[in-house]
Protein backbone atom coordinates (compact mmCIF):
# COMPACT_ATOMS: atom_id res chain seq x y z
CA UNK A 1 0.00 0.00 0.00
CA UNK A 2 3.20 1.93 0.78
CA UNK A 3 4.78 1.71 -2.48
CA UNK A 4 1.16 2.41 -4.29
CA UNK A 5 0.99 6.00 -3.11
CA UNK A 6 4.39 6.90 -2.76
CA UNK A 7 5.25 6.42 -6.56
CA UNK A 8 1.91 9.09 -7.05
CA UNK A 9 1.67 13.13 -7.31
CA UNK A 10 1.16 14.54 -3.98
CA UNK A 11 -2.09 15.85 -5.10
CA UNK A 12 -3.33 12.59 -6.10
CA UNK A 13 -2.50 11.30 -3.22
CA UNK A 14 -4.77 14.06 -1.47
CA UNK A 15 -7.46 13.10 -3.64
CA UNK A 16 -6.75 9.47 -2.75
CA UNK A 17 -6.65 10.02 1.40
CA UNK A 18 -9.99 12.11 0.87
CA UNK A 19 -12.12 10.06 -1.31
CA UNK A 20 -11.26 6.42 0.89
CA UNK A 21 -11.47 8.60 4.32
CA UNK A 22 -15.19 10.05 2.80
CA UNK A 23 -16.08 6.35 2.18
CA UNK A 24 -14.58 4.21 5.03
CA UNK A 25 -17.11 7.49 7.10
CA UNK A 26 -19.73 7.45 5.05
CA UNK A 27 -19.93 3.46 5.14
CA UNK A 28 -20.02 3.52 8.73
CA UNK A 29 -22.95 6.08 8.69
CA UNK A 30 -24.80 4.08 6.33
CA UNK A 31 -24.70 1.23 8.62
CA UNK A 32 -25.13 2.52 11.86
CA UNK A 33 -28.22 4.13 10.17
CA UNK A 34 -29.89 0.84 8.86
CA UNK A 35 -29.31 -0.96 12.50
CA UNK A 36 -31.06 2.42 14.30
CA UNK A 37 -28.12 3.38 16.22
CA UNK A 38 -28.97 6.31 18.08
CA UNK A 39 -28.85 8.65 20.91
CA UNK A 40 -30.05 5.40 22.98
CA UNK A 41 -26.92 4.05 22.23
CA UNK A 42 -25.13 6.80 23.26
CA UNK A 43 -24.28 7.47 19.16
CA UNK A 44 -25.62 9.89 16.70
CA UNK A 45 -25.56 8.15 13.01
CA UNK A 46 -28.36 9.74 11.20
CA UNK A 47 -27.87 13.10 9.43
CA UNK A 48 -28.33 16.40 11.28
CA UNK A 49 -31.90 17.30 9.99
CA UNK A 50 -35.20 18.89 10.34
CA UNK A 51 -37.41 15.94 9.22
CA UNK A 52 -40.59 17.02 10.89
CA UNK A 53 -42.19 18.91 7.74
CA UNK A 54 -40.66 22.22 9.03
CA UNK A 55 -39.26 24.46 6.12
CA UNK A 56 -35.89 23.22 5.15
CA UNK A 57 -35.28 19.40 4.99
CA UNK A 58 -32.28 19.04 6.10
CA UNK A 59 -28.91 21.52 7.28
CA UNK A 60 -26.83 22.43 4.79
CA UNK A 61 -23.66 22.42 7.16
CA UNK A 62 -23.67 18.72 9.02
CA UNK A 63 -21.27 15.83 8.52
CA UNK A 64 -23.87 13.87 6.69
CA UNK A 65 -23.22 16.47 4.03
CA UNK A 66 -19.88 17.01 4.26
CA UNK A 67 -19.21 13.54 4.23
CA UNK A 68 -21.07 13.67 1.00
CA UNK A 69 -18.95 15.91 -0.54
CA UNK A 70 -16.08 15.29 -0.37
CA UNK A 71 -16.95 11.70 -1.49
CA UNK A 72 -17.84 13.55 -4.89
CA UNK A 73 -14.83 16.05 -4.50
CA UNK A 74 -12.30 13.16 -3.39
CA UNK A 75 -13.31 10.38 -6.25
CA UNK A 76 -13.85 12.82 -8.89
CA UNK A 77 -9.74 13.86 -8.23
CA UNK A 78 -8.73 10.38 -8.25
CA UNK A 79 -11.11 9.42 -11.37
CA UNK A 80 -10.16 12.46 -13.63
CA UNK A 81 -6.43 12.88 -12.48
CA UNK A 82 -4.28 12.68 -15.42
CA UNK A 83 -6.83 13.36 -17.51
CA UNK A 84 -7.48 17.37 -16.82
CA UNK A 85 -3.81 18.71 -17.30
CA UNK A 86 -4.29 21.84 -15.30
CA UNK A 87 -4.82 20.99 -11.63
CA UNK A 88 -6.92 24.01 -10.78
CA UNK A 89 -9.13 23.20 -13.07
CA UNK A 90 -9.28 19.68 -11.73
CA UNK A 91 -10.24 21.19 -8.29
CA UNK A 92 -12.50 23.23 -9.37
CA UNK A 93 -14.66 19.94 -11.58
CA UNK A 94 -14.19 18.07 -8.37
CA UNK A 95 -15.59 20.52 -5.92
CA UNK A 96 -18.28 21.44 -8.15
CA UNK A 97 -19.01 17.72 -8.37
CA UNK A 98 -18.95 17.69 -4.10
CA UNK A 99 -21.41 20.08 -4.68
CA UNK A 100 -23.61 18.12 -7.03
CA UNK A 101 -23.50 14.90 -4.35
CA UNK A 102 -25.00 17.45 -1.66
CA UNK A 103 -27.92 18.79 -4.38
CA UNK A 104 -28.43 14.82 -5.13
CA UNK A 105 -28.80 14.30 -1.17
CA UNK A 106 -31.13 17.01 -0.82
CA UNK A 107 -33.17 15.59 -3.57
CA UNK A 108 -33.45 11.71 -2.61
CA UNK A 109 -33.88 13.63 1.20
CA UNK A 110 -36.93 15.59 -0.60
CA UNK A 111 -38.10 12.57 -2.45
CA UNK A 112 -38.58 10.65 0.82
CA UNK A 113 -40.27 12.91 2.84
CA UNK A 114 -42.74 13.29 -0.02
CA UNK A 115 -43.09 9.39 1.02
CA UNK A 116 -44.06 9.88 4.74
CA UNK A 117 -47.81 9.43 5.60
CA UNK A 118 -49.43 11.34 8.57
CA UNK A 119 -52.02 8.73 10.13
CA UNK A 120 -52.47 10.19 13.10
CA UNK A 121 -56.12 9.70 13.67
CA UNK A 122 -58.61 12.13 14.21
CA UNK A 123 -62.49 11.82 15.63
CA UNK A 124 -63.15 15.09 13.62
CA UNK A 125 -62.53 13.79 10.51
CA UNK A 126 -65.10 11.19 10.74
CA UNK A 127 -68.07 14.00 10.31
CA UNK A 128 -69.88 13.54 6.76
CA UNK A 129 -68.35 10.31 5.94
CA UNK A 130 -70.03 7.09 5.63
CA UNK A 131 -69.69 4.33 7.86
CA UNK A 132 -71.60 0.54 7.91
CA UNK A 133 -72.79 -0.48 10.93
CA UNK A 134 -71.36 -3.60 13.28
CA UNK A 135 -73.48 -3.61 16.35
CA UNK A 136 -76.96 -2.70 16.27
CA UNK A 137 -77.87 0.81 17.50
CA UNK A 138 -80.92 1.87 19.31
CA UNK A 139 -83.15 4.68 17.66
CA UNK A 140 -83.52 7.94 19.82
CA UNK A 141 -80.59 7.57 21.25
CA UNK A 142 -81.48 5.59 23.62
CA UNK A 143 -78.31 3.58 23.62
CA UNK A 144 -74.98 2.90 21.70
CA UNK A 145 -73.90 0.60 18.87
CA UNK A 146 -70.66 0.28 16.93
CA UNK A 147 -69.74 1.40 13.18
CA UNK A 148 -66.75 0.87 10.94
CA UNK A 149 -65.48 3.19 8.99
CA UNK A 150 -62.56 4.45 7.05
CA UNK A 151 -60.75 7.50 7.32
CA UNK A 152 -57.12 7.85 5.52
CA UNK A 153 -57.24 4.11 4.74
CA UNK A 154 -57.18 2.69 8.08
CA UNK A 155 -60.66 0.96 9.39
CA UNK A 156 -61.76 2.33 12.67
CA UNK A 157 -64.53 0.71 15.03
CA UNK A 158 -66.14 3.71 17.18
CA UNK A 159 -69.31 3.88 19.23
CA UNK A 160 -71.98 5.57 17.63
CA UNK A 161 -75.52 6.91 18.50
CA UNK A 162 -78.68 7.84 16.31
CA UNK A 163 -81.84 10.61 16.14
CA UNK A 164 -83.42 7.86 14.02
CA UNK A 165 -86.91 6.87 15.30
CA UNK A 166 -86.08 3.13 13.83
CA UNK A 167 -83.21 1.22 15.37
CA UNK A 168 -79.94 0.87 12.82
CA UNK A 169 -79.24 -2.77 11.91
CA UNK A 170 -76.30 -4.61 11.23
CA UNK A 171 -74.75 -4.28 7.50
CA UNK A 172 -76.47 -0.69 7.05
CA UNK A 173 -75.30 2.23 5.85
CA UNK A 174 -74.31 5.32 7.45
CA UNK A 175 -73.69 8.76 7.46
CA UNK A 176 -72.01 10.70 10.74
CA UNK A 177 -73.32 13.77 11.18
CA UNK A 178 -71.86 14.71 14.44
CA UNK A 179 -69.59 13.53 17.45
CA UNK A 180 -70.79 13.59 20.79
CA UNK A 181 -67.61 13.64 23.24
CA UNK A 182 -65.76 10.78 21.46
CA UNK A 183 -69.41 8.69 20.44
CA UNK A 184 -70.36 9.37 16.49
CA UNK A 185 -73.88 11.17 16.21
CA UNK A 186 -75.39 9.38 12.62
CA UNK A 187 -78.30 8.94 10.50
CA UNK A 188 -79.18 5.95 8.15
CA UNK A 189 -78.49 6.46 4.20
CA UNK A 190 -81.87 6.69 2.24
CA UNK A 191 -81.59 4.00 -0.36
Amino acid sequence: MKDFFSSMDATLQIYWYIAIIASVIFIIQTIMTFIGADSDTGMDADFDSNLDGGGHPFQLFSLRNLINFFLGFGWTGVSLFGQIESKFLLGVIAFVVGLIFIAVFFVVIKALMRLSEDNTFDIEETIGKTADVYMNIPASKSGKGKVFISIKGTTHELSAVTDSANDLKSGSIVKVLAIEGDVLVVLPLNK
